[in-house]
């Protein structure tokens, strides 16, 4: 029986679908909000106060937060920027690829109807050696997932 091994986390890209391809727009170093969870409604159970029900309300997603080194010249940010300042909100899908050791996907989810909602870039300070980490955060309906 061969050996299973978990695929590493830190091999992925990020494709917002639809804007122009850019090698460096798929680069992050960080994404977070890829879960689900089940809504549950709390209602008191009738004529017995001492319990609670719990019913389920349907799927929650929670906001999807992209990081990476600023980007100079990025079509990602000229869409947040569209969207955040000119109020010109266009709902693109994003492909988050988990990939193996020949770059090859092993698992995307597909995120639908996403847009930006923050856009910030981390403090400026003189007296500290860091790169400037620009933060994305983006509402999404729901999302689906392949499996390779």
């Amino acid at each position: 029986m061969a050996d299973y091994y978990p695929p590493v986390s830190f091999h992925f890209k990020v494709e917002v679908l639809g804007l122009p391809p850019n090698s460096h727009d798929v680069r992050f170093t960080e994404v977070s909000g890829l879960s689900v969870e089940m809504g549950t409604e709390e209602v008191a159970e009738g004529g017995e106060n001492r319990f609670l029900q719990k019913y389920p309300t349907g799927a929650r997603y929670p906001e999807l937060v992209l990081k990476r080194g600023l980007l100079v010249n990025s079509e990602v940010v000229n869409w947040v920027r569209e969207c955040i300042e000119d109020y010109r909100i266009q709902p693109m899908n994003i492909d988050i690829t988990l990939l193996n050791e020949q770059h090859q996907p092993l698992v995307t989810w597909h995120l639908v109807n996403a847009y930006p909602t923050r856009w910030s870039v981390s403090d400026l300070n003189s007296s500290n050696n860091a790169v400037s980490i620009e933060t994305l955060q983006l509402f999404y309906q729901y999302f689906t997932m392949d499996r390779s």
